[in-house]
């Protein structure tokens, strides 16, 4: 896997962690301009640790699905060109937006990405990145949905979350019924789970078909 150079490992403390260059946004760690990534704050930096490649690459346009208060979306806006940042409850958009405030490049909407029509006057076509944190059910279907945005040679990389899926139903059952959907739109690439990071949680890189 090579890292984009806006993503690196960096040692604060004493230990070398994951990080990106920016100014700090949730209270994480700095040295040296560089701020920790904190893979049990984000499921992108837990792919990252599990030594996937999510496919974003330095001045990279991307569509964040589920930005929540942005916390991985900062780490993102470090590293691309724009984030068109997408999330749907208002308490978390308070959040995104203070921090869309330190970066040009994060552009938040308040929108519900199972209607990617609602933001698609404004979002642009053949994004080079689509990344999906979103909590609800049908998972595979949303990022199906936006597979509109995404370049022929873009890449997805989406977390199924199994119980927002289903809160009884084993997670492997849930997970292989994610990605029979998946493939209808794309091409899956890469998946491992995200343990120990965050439980019940299955990563997944993937291509347009």
């Amino acid at each position: 896997m090579t890292l984009p150079s806006g993503v690196a490992y960096r040692e604060f403390d004493g230990e070398e962690r994951l990080a990106t260059r920016g100014e700090p946004v949730y209270g994480e760690p700095t040295a040296e301009g560089w701020r920790a990534w904190d893979a049990r704050r984000s499921k992108l930096g837990a792919m990252y640790e599990r030594g996937m490649d999510p496919g974003l690459q330095d001045g990279d346009r991307v569509l964040y699905l589920g930005a929540a208060n942005g916390t991985t979306a900062s780490h993102v806006a470090d590293v691309a060109r724009v984030v068109y940042a997408v999330e749907f409850a208002a308490r978390p958009m308070r959040d995104l937006v203070d921090v869309a405030a330190t970066r040009d490049s994060l552009v938040p909407f308040l929108k519900d990405a199972r209607k990617p029509a609602s933001y698609g006057h404004v979002v642009e076509a053949d994004l080079d990145v689509v990344v999906q944190d979103v909590a609800t059910r049908g998972q595979a279907r949303v990022a199906c949905a936006n597979r509109r945005f995404l370049a022929d040679d873009g890449r997805l990389a989406a977390v199924i979350k199994a119980r927002s899926e289903d809160t009884v139903r084993d997670p492997e059952a849930v997970f292989e019924d994610a990605l029979d959907d998946l493939r209808t739109e794309y091409r899956v690439l890469e998946t491992k789970r995200l343990d120990p990071f965050h439980a019940d949680h299955l990563a997944v890189v993937a291509e347009p078909r």
